[in-house]
């Protein structure tokens, strides 16, 4: 059985194989509701629960403190394909400290990051991912770690699409964000990527705050550094938010069972079904991503954002899967 370090790294990896705070792409004020999403079955569900739970005096009403929306971030607000971007983020950062390590040329895991040898990084095993992502996120504190994410975010081209994968995030779950937001929901992220690596970006990206943020973490340690209070990240994983450390998230962070609840993979599976278990108005919804030529299609094969089992139990859990395809009319926000 595979350790949950090595489920979240492994499939990172194998995958790659083959200043404002209002979000900048979200609906200009007053106008209409999830306009990138085609008029149908899904947009129609999405805004009548919304509409149902606040509705003051009607059978659905939640009042607004309860009103808390969790999504899963990759692929499910922004893309993932051919890796997680994270993934993507740790390589280039191996690449851009590797003058100062002329050693790391004969040197495995970095041998066949130089190298771009993607097919033999992913044959080094557990011990070998652990080390690219220690080297690359820890030994350094929280603020020098969000530097490097913020400068890496501002110059990093994705390899199909030639833009930032800052502007890789899905318009029409934007729209949604925003859509929830202006009805009194709470929205949070839930994701097994790194906590600091999305609270970097998740609020001019999202407008989701930092605070609201849940993810995975390395230890942080309370350090005095050259006489300053610091937070220094160190080698040695903390907390795993992936597939059922989802609900243990949501219930240490967040300490309410959400009524909405947003993936797209089996990694989220028991989010789903933790968010469809509690009383009154529940959604669930997946996001399927069935799209070759506008972003990319996978489901139950893909090494990153499998979607077997929860796509199985949709159906008899009441879950909307949402088809890329034929319920967003666009993809990505225009720049």
């Amino acid at each position: 059985m595979l350790s949950a370090s090595r489920r979240v790294f492994l499939g990172l990896f194998a995958a790659s194989v083959a200043t404002g705070t209002a979000p900048p792409f979200v609906l200009a004020s007053g106008a209409a509701p999830l306009a990138s999403w085609a008029n149908g079955d899904a947009r129609e569900r999405i805004i009548s629960f919304v509409e149902s739970t606040v509705k003051e005096g009607g059978p659905s009403f939640v009042p607004p403190e309860d009103r808390i929306a969790v999504f899963d971030n990759d692929g499910t607000l922004w893309s993932e394909k051919p890796a997680y971007f994270q993934l993507f983020f740790a390589l280039d950062r191996i690449k851009a400290m590797a003058p100062d390590h002329p050693e790391w040329k004969d040197v495995e895991p970095y041998k066949s990051i130089l190298a771009d040898d993607f097919e033999n990084l992913a044959k080094l095993g557990e011990h070998a991912l652990l080390e690219v992502l220690m080297q690359t996120h820890a030994g350094m504190s929280v603020d020098q770690f969000q530097a490097f994410v913020t400068a890496w975010l501002a110059n990093a081209k994705h390899p199909k699409f030639q833009r930032g994968y800052d502007t890789l995030v899905f318009q029409p779950m934007l729209e949604l964000l925003s859509y929830l937001r202006d009805n009194g929901y709470q929205t949070w992220i839930v994701s097994g990527g790194g906590i600091e690596f999305l609270r970097t970006f998740a609020e001019k990206t999202y407008g989701i705050p930092p605070q609201q943020v849940v993810g995975s973490s390395i230890v942080t340690e309370f350090q005095m550094v050259d006489g300053k209070p610091t937070l220094v990240r160190l080698p040695k994983i903390d907390f795993i938010d992936d597939k059922a450390g989802k609900p243990v998230g949501i219930n240490k962070f967040i300490g309410k069972r959400p009524i909405f609840a947003a993936g797209n993979s089996d990694g989220d599976l028991q989010m789903l079904q933790w968010t469809s278990a509690g009383a009154g108005p529940r959604f669930g919804m997946i996001v399927h991503h069935t799209d070759a030529d506008r972003e990319f299609a996978y489901d139950r094969e893909s090494s990153v954002g499998r979607l077997d089992k929860a796509l199985d139990e949709a159906p008899s859990a009441g879950w909307l899967v949402v088809d890329i395809k034929n319920d967003w009319t666009q993809v990505f926000p225009a720049i």
